[in-house]
């Protein structure tokens, strides 16, 4: 209770408090995108129900992952070398998240475009296997984002008390925004395509973090902000054109 009441009055802890879940904030929204578009190919009647799970296992994995932050650390430790490069777990567990979310993306791609597109795995008619299937496949991406989360807190502050309230917060940001922005990505059909774009970028920049080459977030947000803005004012353009049209008819 000491130490808690010594960070609540160092203005320092509450700086990197501010700081720590903004970024987590930011690193959930990767996470929330892909269950965002992995539920909504469930029945509508489980949607919210496997968004509720994932993200709950989301948290129970990041506060899991808390109480072995000593090991978590050791995660970044080199295990092997490959030409010259020295690959660490976490490098590993990256390269293995990136490529799932790369093959991911481009299979609903494809599925979406494809005129006459093959059994889905998600079909309607076999529910209670897709929400299974969808279940373990957002916790698979829950423990690569859960690891780059929890190593990206460890490395801005050293205090777990401030990483768990960021967490908590970071969780409940994501909780009150599953519904509403799965709901807008499937009324915007368009958004879907976005998004796996989103989630082909986010693949590709784990993968090429896990071999070393490290691509700052910013551009990454940046990028998508941009593409969010370009595609907001495609829809606006298309319901004032859909407007025109019905008063001229």
């Amino acid at each position: 209770m000491s130490d808690l009441l010594v960070l609540a009055a160092d203005p320092a802890a509450w700086v990197a408090l501010v700081t720590l879940i903004a970024m987590e904030v930011v690193l959930g929204i990767d996470n929330l995108i892909f269950i965002s578009i992995l539920s909504n190919k469930l029945p509508e009647a489980q949607r919210e129900k496997a968004r509720k799970l994932g993200i709950g296992a989301a948290l129970v994995m990041r506060l899991l992952l808390l109480s072995t932050v000593a090991m978590i650390v050791k995660l970044t430790a080199p295990v092997f070398t490959l030409l010259g490069h020295a690959f660490s777990w976490r490098d590993l567990i990256l390269i293995a998240g990136g490529l799932f979310l790369v093959w991911k993306a481009t299979k609903e791609i494809h599925h979406n475009v494809d005129p006459d597109p093959g059994p889905d795995m998600f079909d309607g008619r076999t529910a209670s296997l897709g929400l299974t299937a969808a279940i373990g496949q957002i916790l698979l991406l829950d423990i690569v984002f859960s690891i780059d989360s929890i190593i990206t807190a460890v490395g801005m502050t050293e205090h777990v008390p401030i990483m768990i309230i960021a967490v908590l917060v970071s969780v409940a940001v994501m909780l009150v925004a599953a519904n509403p922005l799965a709901n807008f990505i499937h009324a915007n059909p368009t958004i879907v395509m976005l998004a796996l774009g989103f989630l082909l970028m986010i693949g590709t920049t784990l993968i090429a973090e896990g071999f070393g080459a490290h691509v700052p977030k910013g551009y990454i947000y940046a990028a998508m902000a941009f593409s969010a803005l370009i595609e907001g004012l495609n829809m606006l353009s298309r319901r004032a054109r859909h407007k025109r049209e019905g008063k001229a008819g």
